[in-house]
């Protein structure tokens, strides 16, 4: 078990251990020497923030311990995640760091590597960093620390590798969206790339202010949005969430277009002009057995991964697939970056749409959804409980219950201390009657 990387990177509550200036710096430390121990130039590393308060605290406390060790920082400022994915790779750094709790409240914070291929770093590189901190490095010689500087551009460099991935001549002048880009890091950058293609564009929750990043707004909380949609009577909604990595989609009468409906709009796309690679798409445990039984009746396939975009890609290079995601909006076209990009899905929607002359509630509803219901279990301290054998023995019942009709998921989150049940099944009825009483029992016995 690994003390402080979880599933995405370092994450936590501002202020409290991890998330503090102090463990900032000797990260910066640690990262610093691991990354650079081998390489013959003077390496320099990236780093992207979203609208949290507190990213200021952490970008300076991070830069502090990265040219103490020895490297040259490029401060990119807020933007998506993605993008600093993107712009590792552009401006040829040797690592890329992304500070952004994702979805969360304000009050987290986290810290998340890129290594120079644009890919979050490999398991064993975060492994030897967690040992690293437990015994930091010696500090080289007064003139040999690293230097920052600030990047002016970045967002504009990102917005023309967006554009770049349309067809050329694509213009988008009839499409009227509604974004809502959760006053995070796209609160820039998502209406500018629309009304630059030609959409009418209508703008929500893109006033960060260090305290309202996602706050009941954005891909987790879409109601805004979906009501937006139908008062200003738009072809579509986006939301993103806050370092728009995932996007929620929402139709013209405002009923929501998730992850799995995504990636089948996609895949169907994608496989229509023959750019579909591997014979089928990657998503996780999570994701609706209605995009299963969709994409076999189409021809192709459809691979299940742990939860969690990196698991995902792993997944994907394994079977040599092009596209891939999650329920949650995370959707990844490695034909165009090497991580979930919530704008580019955006764009590529939009694509879909606009060559097959097609609104993005017909398009989805040539999916057919399994009812489907995920109950939390907020655990008292963060430890798996999965190889108990009365937790095994409930899921084994439950999955008996269930029969060839459904499906159970229990799992730990990767980033908080709760455990998530996740029931399907043909039958509303029987999902909710298993979900229920396997929700209680395991409730009764772990707390």
């Amino acid at each position: 078990m690994r003390k402080y990387f979880g599933t995405d990177g370092v994450r936590g509550t501002v202020n409290q251990d991890p998330m503090t200036a102090e463990f900032a710096l000797r990260l910066g430390r640690a990262a610093g020497h691991v990354l650079t121990k081998h390489l013959p130039h003077k390496p320099h590393i990236l780093i992207g923030k979203d609208t949290r308060l507190s990213g200021y605290m952490i970008e300076s406390a991070l830069c502090a311990g990265l040219t103490a060790q020895g490297m040259n920082v490029q401060l990119v400022g807020p933007v998506p995640t993605p993008a600093v994915a993107y712009l590792t790779r552009s401006l040829r750094a040797d690592a890329g760091v992304m500070l952004s709790a994702s979805h969360n409240p304000a009050g987290d914070n986290g810290i998340k590597f890129f290594a120079a291929d644009g890919f979050k770093l490999p398991d064993a590189v975060e492994w030897e960093i967690e040992q690293c901190l437990d015994d930091l490095p010696a500090l080289p010689s007064a003139l040999e620390i690293g230097k920052a500087v600030r990047v002016d551009d970045a967002r504009g460099r990102y917005i023309e590798f967006l554009k770049a991935s349309l067809p050329r001549g694509l213009r988008l002048e009839s499409m009227k969206v509604v974004v809502d880009s959760a006053n995070g890091a796209a609160y820039d950058v998502a209406p500018r790339m629309l009304q630059e293609l030609g959409c009418d564009v209508v703008s929500m929750f893109a006033e960060p202010d260090g305290y309202n990043i996602n706050r009941n707004c954005g891909s987790t909380y879409p109601a805004s949005m979906c009501a937006k949609v139908v008062e200003v009577g738009a072809d579509l909604g986006l939301a993103l969430d806050g370092d728009a990595d995932r996007l929620i989609a929402c139709d013209a009468k405002g009923e929501l277009v998730d992850g799995d409906r995504v990636i089948a709009i996609l895949a169907e796309h994608a496989n229509r002009h023959g750019k579909l690679r591997g014979g089928g798409v990657v998503t996780t445990l999570m994701s609706n057995m209605g995009l299963e039984r969709y994409l076999n009746d189409i021809g192709l396939d459809m691979h299940r991964a742990a939860v969690g975009d990196r698991y995902v890609l792993e997944v994907m290079r394994e079977k040599g697939c092009n596209l891939g995601g999650e329920q949650s909006g995370h959707v990844i076209m490695l034909d165009s970056n090497t991580t979930g990009d919530g704008l580019m899905s955006a764009l590529q929607l939009l694509c879909a749409m606009k060559e097959q002359n097609k609104s993005i509630q017909d398009m989805a509803s040539s999916m057919v959804l399994f009812p489907q219901k995920l109950w939390n279990i907020i655990l008292p301290e963060r430890k798996d409980v999965m190889a108990d054998k009365v937790i095994q023995s409930l899921l084994h019942h439950a999955e008996l219950e269930l029969g060839a009709s459904g499906r159970v998921s229990v799992r730990m989150s990767g980033t908080e201390p709760k455990l998530r049940i996740m029931v399907e099944a043909e039958s509303e009825t029987l999902m909710l009657k298993v979900g229920e009483g396997l929700a209680k029992e395991i409730s009764k016995y772990v707390l």
